[in-house]
């Protein structure tokens, strides 16, 4: 995948997207999938993208399972991922934060108290000042049989936070990845960089040439500044752009999407920003389209007919189940 031409020296980059998101220039915010997929009738899901970065996905819209099948079981566990494979999800989505021995693991909040049963001492408050070994005492599946006991299963007590390296080591190069980078400027002293952290297990489980070849890691992020110095350690990884529905305006859309086309080939916006002008926008700087996150089939229909490139879901099985409504219609 080559990289996009460089007009602008990075932090000149990182402070036109500052000041385009109404962020402030000092202090960053804190926001599947067989390679080849069988469809029902034997058809299959080609790759992700061709060519070059700003190539629409030639396959039609991607499934990208949000936090894993994380309407189906617990979010960020093996169950939740090892669901969202079976019901065949284009991409798997692990939210990153680092511990205070710098290990990543899977997991949304910075802190553990809303997910995470057991010892207070280890189960409470920030995860980045708990160790690998601390988390390993965290139950993160018990939650979610107590917010959806229709849903509950006793398999999900007990389910660990597994680490990135955990899930590589599971699923390898036979899915698709959508990392975010979560609060990655709040680092205690003496934790790496997560950029780096991250680099390094792409590499070591030979998935960043994979990544610049067939978009086989895609990696997202709300801070500006966590995805350029991604393009300084690697300026040929697939970059995303999340966006918050704060974050642009018609008026500002313009600016905003220009700054993120200087280093990301995508955006992945909050849905409420999706329209036909914002599609438009999108189009004519050859930036993918990934909307978050939409569990309303509706809403999945109104994404798809605009002509999105993929949506988030903690539901895979329903989005995909759109999807190929949405093709049929479209091929019919």
């Amino acid at each position: 995948m080559p990289s996009r031409p460089h007009p602008l020296p990075g932090a000149a980059l990182g402070l036109v997207l500052l000041l385009a998101l109404g962020l402030p220039a000092l202090g960053l915010p804190a926001p599947g999938l067989p390679q080849v997929r069988v469809m029902e009738g034997g058809s299959t899901r080609g790759p992700l993208m061709s060519g070059t970065p700003e190539t629409p996905d030639p396959a039609g819209p991607q499934v990208i399972a949000h936090r894993g099948a994380s309407g189906h079981a617990p979010e960020h566990t093996l169950a939740a991922y090892d669901l969202a494979v079976r019901m065949g999800a284009d991409f798997l989505e692990p939210d990153l934060q680092m511990t205070a021995d710098g290990v990543l693991v899977a997991f949304h909040d910075a802190t553990l108290d809303r997910t995470a049963r057991g010892p207070s001492a280890h189960c409470t408050g920030p995860i980045r000042e708990r160790t690998l070994a601390e988390l390993r005492d965290c139950d993160v599946g018990s939650w979610f049989n107590e917010r959806f006991p229709d849903r509950a299963d006793p398999a999900f007590v007990g389910l660990g936070i597994p680490t990135l390296e955990e899930l590589f080591q599971r699923y390898g190069a036979s899915v698709r990845w959508y990392p975010e980078t979560k609060n990655p400027d709040e680092r205690l002293p003496g934790q790496p960089p997560m950029e780096e952290v991250l680099l390094d297990l792409l590499h070591a489980h030979d998935l960043r040439d994979p990544a610049v070849e067939r978009g086989q890691v895609l990696i997202q992020s709300f801070s500006p500044a966590s995805l350029q110095r991604l393009r300084e350690l690697d300026p040929e990884l697939p970059l995303v752009q999340l966006l918050r529905a704060s974050d642009a305006t018609p008026e500002t859309v313009d600016a905003v999407l220009d700054a993120v086309a200087e280093y990301a080939m995508g955006v992945g916006p909050n849905r409420a920003l999706v329209n036909g002008a914002f599609m438009e926008a999108a189009r004519a700087r050859g930036l993918v389209v990934h909307p978050w996150t939409v569990n309303d089939p509706a809403e999945m229909d109104r994404l798809l007919s605009l002509g999105v490139d993929g949506i988030f879901s903690d539901f895979p099985d329903v989005l995909g189940a759109r999807v190929r409504a949405w093709a049929e219609g479209k091929d019919g």
